[in-house]
């Protein structure tokens, strides 16, 4: 099992590098191809023609695009991210404050989706096909089909504008405290848990009724065992493997689909920071974004893959 082990974390690593690697290509293409000069976003539409090529000059545009990216390149294998071009300022600062704001939102929305989740699907999966499991299939399909954005103006509707509960703006600073913070991305965070939830809860509803129907609980069902117990003590560990691939792939979508919510509350994560450096054309903080993001999702992938291999009996025990 070992050797499978470190045979499958080496392919994935392996994947992982060439999937980064590509990513970077295309988000590198993709800013290339905006309209517009980033020379002239920064002077000014009335800027000279000298200034203009100054400016290049200092920046490095005026170098062939496949030299600037493996330059970038050659900086990211040394640990250095690089240097804005709209501020100057260290892209590893600028990025800093916004990572820790995005994975504090992301934790937040984990804690309380994925037992929530679990504890749904067990229950829709025990009383299967009852009012109960109607009820909990259709509200998680309904959410599923709301895009976020949609689920996020609701949220704002009724509980900014109508009753005031929470602000609108998930504005968070440095000196919060962690009510004054949990308090602040309430909304947002209400956002990701029903989404992630209806997700998780159906996948872990289908998984506990796909082992359900395997020989063993049959016979467990046959000894005179609880329906309740057997899907707790036979039939949840068997399916432990698909739900916690789902979980990690959720997590992974906690951090890396954020983008849309962050903008929607004009939360400081990572996600805004991206969207502002694209309209900016900040090539190497949106370089630095995205691996970040796909480093998370081939991570958490990677996790999954592994977690899902030491919670199947038959896979730590192949014969």
């Amino acid at each position: 099992m070992k050797d499978s082990l470190r045979i499958l974390i080496l392919k994935r690593l392996a994947f992982g590098l060439l999937t980064l690697f590509v990513i970077s290509v295309l988000i590198t293409l993709g800013v290339e191809m905006l309209p517009g000069d980033l020379a002239q976003a920064i002077l000014g539409q009335h800027a000279t023609t000298e200034a203009l090529a100054a400016i290049r000059l200092e920046l490095g545009l005026d170098r062939p695009l496949h030299v600037r990216y493996f330059v970038w390149l050659g900086d990211i294998v040394q640990w250095d991210l690089g240097t804005s071009l709209v501020n100057n300022r260290e892209v590893a600062d600028l990025i800093g404050t916004r990572l820790s704001n995005t994975l504090f939102l992301a934790s937040c929305a984990a804690i309380i989706a994925v037992p929530i989740s679990i504890v749904l699907g067990m229950l829709a999966a025990l009383y299967r096909e009852s009012l109960f499991d109607k009820i909990i299939t259709m509200t998680t399909l309904t959410t599923i089909s709301v895009p976020e954005f949609l689920v996020a103006y609701i949220l704002i509707v009724f509980l900014s504008v109508e009753f005031n509960v929470f602000p609108s703006m998930a504005y968070v600073s440095p000196d919060f405290g962690i009510w004054d913070r949990l308090y602040a991305v309430a909304l947002p965070v209400m956002t990701l848990v029903l989404v992630v939830v209806a997700h998780m809860m159906r996948l872990t509803r289908a998984a506990i009724i796909n082992v359900l129907t395997r020989p063993y609980i049959e016979t467990a069902q046959l000894k005179g065992m609880k329906r309740s117990w057997v899907i707790m003590y036979h039939a949840l560990p068997n399916a432990l493997a698909p739900i916690i691939n789902v979980i990690v792939i959720n997590l992974a979508y906690l951090v890396v689909g954020v983008v849309v919510v962050e903008v929607v509350f004009v939360y400081p994560g990572l996600g805004q920071l991206l969207v502002d450096s694209v309209s900016k054309r900040d090539l190497p903080v949106v370089q630095a974004c995205g691996l970040i993001f796909a480093s998370t999702y081939v991570m958490l992938n990677l996790t999954a893959d592994i977690l899902s291999i030491l919670a199947n009996p038959r896979l730590r025990h192949p014969t």
